[in-house]
């Protein structure tokens, strides 16, 4: 347990400053660039333990803060108090609106291009691996078993979009469902006959309850084909269960109580279910196999308990994924560029259509994560290897950027309303306009803030929201 938190302290750290400082070179670039007068560029918060001083005329400060979590940039601003006549054009109040609202759209937009860059590396790599939509099992009497799609089926679109990946299907369905509930699928059979299926969710409160992460395919009967990890063993938590009787890693399980274990989900499930049991658990060690007991420990999961025997599993399971499953993207250099934009721009309206559904009631907000979430995110993608974190960089960087676009004054796209206000009206907004702004902004952040970090310690106590 200690290893997952050192891993999700420091992979969240690392998210979080390097994201939040290429939001800020953004506004710092652009604001050097249209004449603007920076102060300061930040990279963390708090005390400087770095320091240098840029050339004339502006000497802004290169900071390097002893708070890793973020930075900021400081613009000459009359707003902070008196400026020297001579510095007067350079100030921010003084620049024409449109630059003003130039420079606070380039820290969203250095999010962007980040991710599409990271993306492009990824692609020219060959280092996202995606895994074709296929089924795996139909729940019988389920809607998508009424619906007629079987164990097998490749999906190719849904309400005539296409479908490429696993990925593809999950974004899709969930745009489906929680926005009218109909739903159109193709699909193509083991045999090769290609079906047109179609299934309904009539009822909103069950459309907002599939759109609850995990949800949408459990509601709709069906799950998505796996590949068969065997239950390898990682890593062994220091006194835990596993580390008592002797087990280590390199370890396969292969029988739990004379039962056989077929592979990693064989072995979660059975001890999940056998919270404080003894057992007798079976592995094979350099090729020879001998059996320990141990006595199972008990953990909160959803409001129940689970057993658990404090181990971890392979984290690479793209290596247990054949060929024939995985959908490769072009190593070409410029087909690269054009799929990361467009995955790109795929995610980033995915997140506006989920976000206006979430204000009109059409979408869970338990989806709402915050800084606890991220953090176990961010620990199992640094801990799953490079490519996996770096396309988590790529999820958050995209969330930063169109959360600060959003118009609410305290962010980016609040303050871009009030430029364009200003640039419309001819002259300064008031300053209670500005005040009450800032204050409605603060209101609903604290409100969102608050919604996540409930989310969170509703997950990480096992109670529902």
């Amino acid at each position: 347990m200690s290893v997952q938190i050192g891993w999700s302290i420091v992979g969240f750290i690392v998210a979080v400053s390097l994201l939040v400082t290429v939001h800020e070179f953004g506004h710092f670039w652009v604001a050097r660039k249209l004449g603007f007068k920076v102060l300061r560029f930040s990279v963390g918060f708090g005390k400087p333990i770095w320091k240098k001083i840029g050339r004339a005329p502006d000497y802004t400060e290169y900071v390097v803060a002893a708070l890793p979590l973020g930075g900021y940039v400081r613009m000459l601003d009359e707003r902070d108090g008196a400026v020297p006549a001579e510095d007067l054009p350079r100030a921010f109040a003084s620049r024409p609106p449109w630059q003003r609202i130039l420079v606070l759209l380039a820290g969203p937009a250095a999010n962007v291009i980040f991710a599409v860059l990271v993306l492009w590396g990824l692609f020219l790599a060959d280092s996202v691996t995606e895994t074709k939509p296929v089924i795996g099992v139909v729940k019988t009497g389920s809607l998508s078993a009424t619906a007629g799609l079987r164990a097998g089926d490749e999906i190719l679109a849904i309400n005539g979009r296409r479908i490429d990946d696993m990925t593809d299907a999950s974004i899709e369905l969930l745009d489906a469902v929680s926005d009218r509930g109909d739903v159109s699928l193709a699909v193509r059979g083991k045999d090769g006959v290609e079906r047109n299926l179609a299934l309904s969710v009539t009822d909103a409160d069950t459309r907002r309850k599939l759109t609850e992460p995990g949800e949408i395919n459990k509601g709709l009967g069906f799950d998505f084909w796996e590949p068969t990890i065997p239950a390898l063993i990682e890593s062994v938590e220091a006194g835990g269960p596993a580390e008592k009787a002797g087990l280590k890693p390199g370890d396969l399980v292969v029988a739990l109580d004379g039962q056989p274990v077929h592979g990693i989900q064989d072995l979660v499930s059975y001890v999940n279910a056998r919270p404080a049991t003894e057992m007798l658990v079976t592995v094979r060690r350099d090729g020879a196999e001998f059996s320990r007991k141990l006595l199972t420990a008990t953990d909160q999961r959803n409001g129940k308990k689970i057993g658990r025997i404090m181990i971890s599993g392979p984290t690479d399971v793209e290596k247990f994924i054949p060929d024939e499953m995985k959908v490769r993207s072009s190593r070409a250099i410029f087909a690269s560029l054009g799929a990361a934009i467009d995955k790109s721009w795929q995610l980033t309206v995915t997140q506006a259509k989920f976000f206006w559904r979430m204000l009109t009631g059409g979408f869970s907000t338990k989806g709402i994560s915050g800084f606890i979430s991220i953090a176990d995110y961010a620990g199992d993608a640094a801990h799953a290897g490079p490519n996996k974190f770096l396309f988590l960089l790529v999820l958050l960087s995209l969330s930063l950027a169109f959360l600060n676009l959003l118009p609410i004054p305290i962010l980016d796209g609040g303050q871009i309303v009030f430029q364009a206000a200003e640039w419309i009206k001819g002259g300064p907004l008031s300053d209670r306009t500005y005040m009450v702004g800032q204050q409605m902004g603060l209101v609903f952040l604290v409100l969102l803030m608050g919604l996540a970090v409930f989310n969170d310690l509703s997950r990480l106590l096992g109670t529902s929201t």
